[in-house]
């Protein structure tokens, strides 16, 4: 990068930070830490809304799963606007009555101890795990731009995020998602508008998208049929998208504390679900417009030449072994069928060029689709956007990872800290131990993020696939909990736990894809606490209202 775009990554940066941890002058207590006093207006509720999802992950990953797969990904959020509506009338209204720090509180009143623990403890687990991935996406762009080792990256990465965390608690991540996402949305746009203006004289945007139809980029609407039967182990579809999308959404928003805390800093009742309904309405098109960009790169290199591989990290780290001659005979041969415009023989090259890559550095994941729209960026922009663009996917990454982090504390904090090892704390020392259990999930996901470079999927789809092994399960019991109101503690909790071992399972031998998984995790709760629940007579506890 030139300086001009250090200079404007890091005065972004740093005055991000510093506006964030001014507008968090919050009472030093709970409801600041986490709540942020439930002051926050609708807007501000949206924007961190939408903040929370959009990580670094979404604007590094989704472009380049567009580029490698189309837009078929996109209809992953289609059930979204459907699960706002149910989680607004249902959902806000319990938790805002019950004045709750974390979801899982209300699960307490309803059921037990022990269903309020188990269901935060799934939570912690897959939250914890996501963030570690979170952490690692941005850590991917400073290895990439300065080359350092990725585990360096990492520690720099996790120890900025939280340092900014534990500083600014709710109302900093709220505040500085606002500044983000407007510096973000812009980003974007000027990104799809580069790649465009940098395409052949006479080729415009309805152009490039025809070119990019014509290589089966545009597939905005499959159906999941193969031949004449349903593909459920294909992965984005109109019904695995809407079904399974409505499941996903709805556990997401409804019982994940990283999106709860969200909407529970608004002022009121109104605010909470204004913000979700406009969440709704704005996403899908949001995620289109990025996955679109991924799809107009793809159609840039149509006419340009693309790399061969596209982490130059790893390239460089291979040509280090005795794999050089064997890279750079590949390269020569990539670069001839690039001038004869041979297709089929530049994918053979790649395809092929990528099994050197492995056996060049044994337990380093080859998949280079999480560079693919950073090393168009880097390569093809000009000076003082790329600084921006850069900027823009480390906003992302800080505001989504600083809601997690905040959400991992709240809850080991009032799900377990306060019940189980100190009931008594003082309101000061309620917030001294929150900070610190935001540091401790801070290591923790630091740690998990070391590991993330051997997953093998894009960074969006590992993501999501993660979710999904728990978000079904967490969902269930807390439709159990507000719609079959004679189904009792110990019946709802063995459910979770058997349902959960099942999910694990059915996921280990690939019998559906990730999608349907939060679809059968909810059906198996509700399913098996019907059967279990006329075994149970002696649970003596009183169904709340």
């Amino acid at each position: 990068m030139s300086n001009l775009d250090w200079i404007i990554l890091i005065v972004t940066l740093f005055g991000i930070i510093i506006y964030g941890v001014y507008k968090s002058t919050h009472t030093k207590n709970l409801d600041g830490y986490f709540l942020g006093n439930n002051t926050m207006p609708w807007y501000l509720v949206l924007l961190s809304i939408m903040g929370t999802q959009a990580s670094a992950i979404t604007f590094l990953s989704a472009p380049g799963q567009a580029y490698t797969d189309g837009m078929r990904f996109v209809q992953y959020y289609f059930g979204l606007p459907l699960a706002m509506i149910v989680i607004c009338i249902f959902f806000v209204p319990v938790f805002r009555k019950l004045k709750v720090y974390t979801a899982y509180e209300f699960l307490e009143n309803r059921f037990d101890v022990k269903t309020r623990t188990f269901t935060s403890a799934l939570f912690l687990i897959s939250r914890g795990l996501s963030t570690g991935i979170s952490i690692y996406a941005p850590s991917i762009i400073l290895s990439s731009l300065l080359g350092w080792n990725i585990y360096y990256t990492n520690l720099v990465m996790g120890g900025l995020l939280i340092i900014y965390t534990m500083t600014g608690g709710a109302k900093a991540v709220a505040y500085t998602q606002q500044l983000q996402l407007i510096i973000i949305i812009a980003g974007m746009f000027l990104a799809g508008y580069m790649v465009v203006h940098l395409l052949p004289e006479g080729m415009g945007f309805t152009e490039a998208l025809k070119s990019a139809g014509q290589k089966g980029k545009m597939n905005i609407i499959t159906n999941g049929m193969k031949g004449n039967h349903f593909d459920w182990k294909d992965k984005y579809n109109i019904w695995s998208g809407v079904i399974g999308g409505f499941f996903l959404a709805l556990s997401y928003f409804g019982t994940d504390q990283s999106q709860v805390g969200r909407y529970l800093t608004a002022k009121d009742d109104k605010g909470s679900k204004i913000g979700l309904l406009m969440n709704g309405l704005i996403k899908v098109p949001m995620q289109f417009l990025i996955l679109l960009v991924g799809v107009l790169v793809f159609s840039f290199y149509q006419y340009h030449k693309a790399p061969v591989y596209f982490d130059d990290a790893n390239v460089i780290a291979a040509k280090k072994t005795t794999y050089k001659d064997s890279l750079i005979t590949l390269e020569q041969q990539y670069n001839i069928a690039t001038v004869n415009q041979n297709v089929t023989e530049q994918n053979e090259i790649r395809a092929q060029y990528k099994s050197v890559i492995k056996k060049a550095l044994p337990g380093q994941d080859a998949n280079d689709t999480n560079y693919i729209f950073l090393r168009f960026v880097v390569d093809n922009l000009p000076k003082g956007l790329v600084g921006l663009l850069i900027a823009m996917i480390f906003l992302a990454s800080w505001g989504s990872i600083a809601a997690a982090l905040n959400a991992l504390a709240s809850c080991t904090v009032v799900d377990f800290h306060k019940k189980f090892i100190n009931k008594t704390c003082t309101e000061e020392k309620d917030y001294s131990i929150s900070r610190w259990y935001t540091f401790g999930w801070g290591i923790f996901c630091i740690i998990i993020a070391m590991f993330a470079q051997n997953i093998g999927n894009s960074l969006i789809e590992a993501v999501n696939i993660l979710g999904s092994l728990f978000y079904g399960i967490i969902l269930g019991i807390f439709l159990v909990a507000f719609w079959i109101k004679h189904v009792r503690g110990n019946a709802v909790f063995t459910a979770a736990v058997i349902a959960q071992l099942l999910i694990f399972v059915i996921y280990k031998l690939d019998i559906i894809s990730f999608l349907w998984l939060n679809v059968v995790g909810a059906v198996l709760v509700i399913m098996l606490s019907l059967l279990l629940q006329p075994l149970m007579p002696g649970s003596k506890k009183t169904v709340a209202a």
